[in-house]
């Protein structure tokens, strides 16, 4: 009997951790021209942290693959508005990029959300951590941060 009862609760801990392993995430993305910052939730949809930045010619490649490894909920796009809310220059390349992306994953949904200031915020950030001058004149770096400060100020909103 006791033999059982262990076969039982090591066959609930493989389901929980199965289950661990395919709860989804959600994906952060700040679309640059050349570069493009992405950060992740973790599987509990808490914690946002930065992921990486890829060369934006590579997006859709690092993309595909990461979501053959991961599984992701809905991906957040950062939508670039003047102060005035209005479209910054920029905007319709995003636009483009979020209508590619919507063909290639049909299944992931993309919700747009405000980024202004958050390149400010990351190299704020970077300053507040202590990074040298040099260190802060990292545009990836920056990039990657700002995905993260979208992705967070997500959640939060989420939480409220």
């Amino acid at each position: 009997m006791l033999v059982l009862r262990n076969s039982c609760c090591s066959n609930q801990k493989e389901e929980l951790v199965s289950l661990k392993k395919k709860m989804p995430r959600i994906l952060a993305i700040d679309y640059g021209q050349k570069r493009t910052g992405i950060a992740v939730t973790d599987e509990l949809q808490i914690i946002a942290s930065g992921l990486t930045t890829v060369a934006t010619e590579t997006l859709f490649s690092f993309l595909k693959d990461y979501f053959k490894k991961e599984n992701v909920l809905k991906v957040l796009v950062g939508e670039p508005k003047q102060m005035d809310g209005s479209p910054s220059q920029s905007a319709a390349m995003i636009s483009e990029f979020v209508l590619q992306f919507q063909k290639l994953f049909p299944d992931i949904p993309v919700i747009r959300v405000d980024e202004r200031f958050t390149s400010k915020m990351a190299f704020q950030t970077m300053i507040d951590s202590g990074l040298t001058k040099k260190q802060r004149q990292n545009k990836a770096l920056i990039d990657e941060i700002s995905a993260t400060i979208l992705l967070q100020d997500y959640l939060t909103r989420k939480m409220i």
